[in-house]
């Protein structure tokens, strides 16, 4: 396999020097900021909120709803304007020029197509308006802060359990597998899979064949890979790179359909509910745990500093792909097995015991302590 270079380090940056850095602006009170600079309060401020699609379980279940009550919190006569681009740029553009027009003082985007949405950026900038590149690094150098994870480092996490389990199984050195990657125009999807294929790289496994999909699209991830068993084999899989929880099902319903019963080690990410379901049902191995709770609530801290003429208080910087630098909050990602989703998910409170323990997983919750 092509050796890919490994990443640049970046240093894992502690949400705590967010929280609390901001006080309840209803009553006037000024916005406080570690980052310093001038400013009055971000009360009344209207915050756009920009999600990219809807085939990711997380946008709606996670991101949306926390975000928002964190503004609420922070800032009850706040108001936040919402849209989900649906997998479309160009529908992302109109949503963010639309909101633009009805007077946001911030604009948090989670960018479709990392490229595409500079434009958006620059059309900000002319309104006087900060950008907050979430999740996702837009290609801009006129983004006033960018909070996400060490997406190389997630990469790195899949494809490490990956390569670790196989071993574990007595899996041959030179087994086929296959890697299903993120959505081209996802900026994130090409740190995973940097990520990834550094750790690949260093091992014998043949890879089979490999898929950028298209918009993380979970029937495409499914489409493809049915193509790629029948090319194949289904028993020539012995393990699968897959970049989140979404695509992993759509592979996953591919090799059931193949008639595979006992199938590979299969990674994902996002610790989706039904990921997670899935990994104690024996079907995946593994997905990421990426805290949304501390990258929402961090985004909108960000988001009411720059509403009230604050500078943001980032911890880090980040390159963008045509070198500018961005200054960031970068969190740290966490593998997560049915070893330990107790430990992660279960006790921050993404899912409770309830969520996830349906009757068919019962003696699975039992076994990991899951209650």
């Amino acid at each position: 396999m092509k050796k890919v270079v490994t990443r640049a380090a970046i240093a894992a940056a502690s949400i705590a020097l967010l929280a609390g850095s901001l006080t309840a602006c209803s009553n006037g009170s000024q916005a406080s900021s570690s980052g310093g600079g001038g400013g009055g309060t971000a009360a009344n401020a209207k915050i756009g909120l920009l999600l990219p699609d809807s085939v990711t379980a997380r946008f709606a279940s996670a991101d949306r709803p926390l975000f928002t009550e964190r503004i609420k919190e922070k800032c009850p006569d706040c108001s936040v304007l919402y849209q989900n681009a649906g997998g479309d740029a160009s529908k992302q553009q109109q949503q963010a020029q639309a909101m633009l027009t009805q007077g946001v003082k911030v604009l948090v985007l989670d960018a479709f197509d990392g490229e595409a949405a500079a434009s958006i950026v620059s059309l900000a900038k002319s309104k006087n308006v900060p950008v907050i590149s979430y999740d996702r690094l837009i290609n801009s150098g006129d983004v006033s802060a960018y909070i996400s994870f060490d997406n190389n480092k997630v990469g790195e996490l899949q494809a490490t359990a990956l390569v670790d389990r196989m071993k574990e199984l007595g899996i041959a050195d030179d087994a086929g597998v296959l890697e299903v990657n993120g959505s081209p125009t996802d900026n994130n999807a090409s740190q995973f899979k940097a990520g990834a294929q550094s750790v690949l790289s260093t091992t014998k496994y043949d890879v089979l064949g490999e898929y950028d999909t298209p918009g993380w699209d979970p029937a495409k991830a499914q489409s493809w890979a049915a193509g790629q068993i029948s090319k194949v084999g289904v028993d020539n899989i012995k393990g699968i790179y897959a970049a989140n929880d979404d695509t992993a099902g759509g592979v996953i319903s591919a090799m059931q359909a193949a008639g595979a019963t006992d199938l590979p080690p299969i990674t994902g990410q996002d610790a989706t509910l039904a990921g997670l379901q899935r990994i104690l049902a024996g079907k995946q191995y593994m997905t990421v745990y990426k805290a949304f709770k501390p990258e929402a609530e961090g985004a909108a801290d960000l988001a009411l500093e720059l509403a009230a003429g604050k500078k943001a208080s980032t911890t880090s910087t980040v390159k963008t792909a045509s070198g500018k630098t961005v200054p960031s909050v970068i969190l740290t990602p966490v593998a997560v097995t049915a070893d330990n989703i107790k430990d992660t998910v279960v006790k921050d409170g993404l899912f409770t015991a309830k969520d996830i323990c349906t009757t068919q997983l019962a003696d699975a919750c039992t076994k990991y302590g899951i209650k």
